[in-house]
């Protein structure tokens, strides 16, 4: 079975019918039984009797298929455990009497996850969260596919989160693997992971994102000092090779202008003298040579 629109008609109609229709059943009620007392008929009353009842049952029957569907809102239709259809479109109307009907919203939804601990694809222990964005497109499948559409979507989400956080590191210390910290690809992912594993409720994931992300306490410390060390050397490299660049430049300088001839000893002994200013982590102390350049 699939979603499919039930049978209905604007229930001020029917509310109109019903008042025409109560006016001559009651009416003729009326009548009958003003007719049998004056000429002290059994038989008119009889029919003045009958005609009330009849009146009063068919008015109860279509009271019971009165309904009131709000904006953003579904009611899906069973008649004695047998789906019909859903409404969805908002207003007042009137279906098939003697039916059973289920309020769904059909409003834009959002569910943050408890911080769960797992741990990452590296093994290191995270706690991670997340908010998931969803909405109701299939009522049918929202009321009868799952016991509880809510549940089921926190259940699935948080499984969502488990995975995503197993399949990744919490950084990524090469080009070729994807971080928990990369928002944007991270947050794809689980949207789409999350949009199939809801698909059976009816439900259509809009967004699901990331909220908290740190390493657990146990090993937060232990993970700073890991991430300051990998700053300074990444640091460290940068600086390196801007010093290798600027050596070798004023090298080239100093041969194209012809300003002083060095053999390779020099070469090598001023190369490491400018590394050592370059590269150093603490100010350099000058050093004025007053004697000759090779004494």
């Amino acid at each position: 079975m699939e979603l499919r629109p039930a049978a209905h008609v604007n229930g001020f109609v029917v509310l109109l019918g019903w008042l025409v229709f109560t006016l001559l059943f009651g009416g003729a009620a009326v009548l009958a039984f003003v007719a049998a007392a004056k000429h002290d008929g059994g038989a008119l009353a009889w029919a003045g009797a009958v005609a009330a009842v009849v009146a009063a049952l068919v008015v109860a029957l279509l009271a019971t298929g009165l309904i009131i569907v709000n904006p953003n809102e579904a009611k899906v239709i069973t008649f004695f455990g047998r789906y019909i259809g859903s409404v969805s479109e908002p207003g007042f109307f009137s279906v098939v009497p003697l039916t059973d009907r289920k309020s769904i919203s059909l409003r834009v939804r959002n569910f943050e996850t408890q911080k769960l601990k797992v741990n990452d694809a590296d093994g290191n222990p995270v706690e991670i969260a997340a908010v998931v964005v969803y909405k109701v497109v299939d009522s049918f499948k929202a009321a009868f596919a799952v016991d509880d559409y809510e549940e089921y979507v926190e259940t699935q989400s948080e499984a969502a989160v488990r995975h995503l956080a197993t399949t990744h590191p919490y950084d990524a210390h090469d080009d070729d693997r994807t971080s928990l910290r990369d928002g944007a690809e991270v947050a794809e992912e689980l949207t789409v992971e999350l949009r199939e594993r809801t698909l059976t409720a009816g439900i259509e994931v809009i967004e699901a994102r990331i909220t908290h992300l740190a390493y657990a306490p146990e090993i937060a410390q232990a993970m700073l000092v890991r991430q300051q060390a990998a700053q300074v050397v990444a640091a460290r490299v940068k600086i390196v090779e801007g010093a290798v660049g600027m050596v070798g430049l004023a090298l080239d300088r100093l041969a194209e202008a012809g300003t002083v001839e060095l053999d390779e000893e020099r070469k090598a002994a001023m190369v490491s003298n400018l590394l050592v200013v370059l590269c150093g982590d603490r100010a350099t102390q000058p050093v004025v040579n007053t004697g000759s350049l090779y004494a």
